[in-house]
């Protein structure tokens, strides 16, 4: 392969790496896996000239035939399946998690600030004047599929077999509530999607109550370190090589930021979402939070809202729903 940003990783395995403009995230990865008579494509980037011209540029050097292709969205984010509506031909799958593919179309029950998850952005300190401009830059909002198709729904054990590669679905929810992962055990390969990412860590966010994605996160971090993997190939960024070491770190990772939030709001008291992430420390070129991009805001307070639901479900911290605001104390 010549192309700098298409490689091959193993046999008949290829990784196209699809930019992500403007975003943080920077590119996203996207594996295809070809036969002589069938391809098979695993995410595919965002619904944006951009990421359509590297993509399709990738394919084409790799020889895919895109009458012959079926697609896979690891979960229902716009960066990975943003492109397939326009990609996918006529007698063609396109598949996704469950959970997800019955979430595509009425996921957060739409894009506005009076949906579910503008009212409880709201309940949880996002200030009510940047809500509808934080809705119009979501890149959810923005750069989605083209239009609607049926994703057919894969459920914990299904096997896909293609160039002699078996793909079993697992079920990782935690960065969405149908997120899949991918495994070949003979050949010890684990495709992640964003369950294990190796130079960042996954976004884990809470929008709801009676949610817990991050537990739920952590659950299936420990479903998945004991299986033997030799290479995981994430959804962002680098390959990775140390499996179980990066589980570890990601477990890690996130009883770090769940003390740092206990230690926050007993240094100061009843603190909603928005204020506490506002406290946390972030990985984000800013001289303080109000210079934060405000889409990054958006995702900290999620971020935010995901540990205090996962500390509160852990008897560490108490809620308290003062009439628009949801105060957490420790």
């Amino acid at each position: 392969m010549t192309n700098q940003v298409t490689e091959k990783v193993l046999d008949s395995l290829y990784r196209v790496v699809v930019p992500l403009p403007r975003n943080p995230l920077k590119e996203v990865n996207c594996y295809v896996l070809a036969e002589d008579d069938r391809f098979l494509v695993i995410d595919t980037g965002m619904n944006r000239p951009e990421c359509r011209e590297v993509l399709t540029a990738g394919l084409d050097e790799i020889g895919v035939d895109l009458g012959k292709t079926d697609f896979l969205a690891t979960h229902l984010h716009a960066d990975h399946h943003g492109l397939i509506p326009d990609l996918l031909r006529p007698g063609r799958t396109a598949s996704m998690g469950a959970i997800d593919a019955a979430a595509m179309g009425r996921a957060h029950g739409g894009w506005s600030e009076d949906s579910p998850m503008g009212v409880y952005l709201r309940r949880s300190g996002f200030p009510p004047e940047e809500l509808a401009e934080s809705f119009k830059r979501h890149p959810g909002a923005r750069f989605s599929g083209s239009r609607h198709i049926d994703y057919a729904p894969l459920d914990e054990g299904d096997v896909i077999d293609i160039a002699g590669y078996r793909l079993e679905v697992i079920d990782t929810p935690g960065h969405t509530f149908g997120h899949i992962s991918l495994y070949d055990r003979a050949k010890r390969l684990f495709i992640a999607g964003d369950h294990i990412l190796g130079d960042i860590t996954p976004n884990i966010q809470a929008w709801a109550d009676d949610h817990d994605p991050l537990g739920l996160y952590l659950d299936s971090i420990a479903k998945v370190e004991a299986l033997d993997v030799d290479l995981c190939l994430p959804g962002h960024r680098s390959l990775i090589h140390d499996f179980k070491g990066r589980c570890r770190e990601l477990r890690e990772h996130h009883e770090v930021r769940g003390q740092e939030v206990v230690d926050i709001l007993r240094a100061n008291g009843g603190r909603n979402a928005y204020e506490t992430a506002s406290e946390m420390t972030w990985d984000i070129r800013a001289k303080s939070w109000e210079d934060f991009p405000i889409m990054q805001r958006w995702f900290a307070t999620g971020e935010a809202i995901a540990h205090l639901r996962w500390l509160e479900d852990l008897g560490e911290l108490q809620r308290e729903d003062a009439g628009e605001r949801i105060l957490y104390s420790a």
